[in-house]
């Protein structure tokens, strides 16, 4: 079992910048790999970016490259999502999550059903 806990939503203006901490406890030296999912009002949830427990490869959902970024802290078992230049559509729901199925590539970052942990969610609101 993995408990993940995110913290750090928060509401901002436009441009402004917050860090989501998702801090993880139990079995994680089992994980392959770490998520961010967002879910908007009314939208289905979607991928923003991912990063692999070894190694520290990161993956970026298009709408976040280069404002978002993904990063970990091993020895606190906490992956942080650094989120920058935010716009309002960037308001959702934002959920952390675990895979211990197996490694990722390419397309299968994006899938929930390849993430078997998941968070409780923190609200991050952007007022324009």
């Amino acid at each position: 079992q993995v408990q993940l806990v995110e913290s750090g939503g928060g509401l901002v203006q436009a441009g402004g910048s917050l860090r989501l901490s998702c801090a993880a406890s139990g079995r994680t030296f089992s994980s392959y790999a770490m998520g961010w999912f967002r879910q908007a009002p009314g939208k289905e949830r979607e991928f923003v970016a991912g990063m692999r427990w070894s190694g520290g490869s990161t993956y970026y959902a298009d709408p976040v490259k280069g404002r978002f970024t993904i990063s970990r802290d091993n020895a606190k078992n906490t992956v942080y999502l650094q989120m920058n230049s935010l716009k309002p559509e960037d308001t959702a729901v934002y959920y952390c999550a675990a895979d211990t199925l197996g490694p990722l590539y390419g397309s299968r970052w994006s899938r929930e059903h390849e993430y078997d942990y998941w968070g409780q969610g923190t609200q991050v609101t952007v007022s324009s």
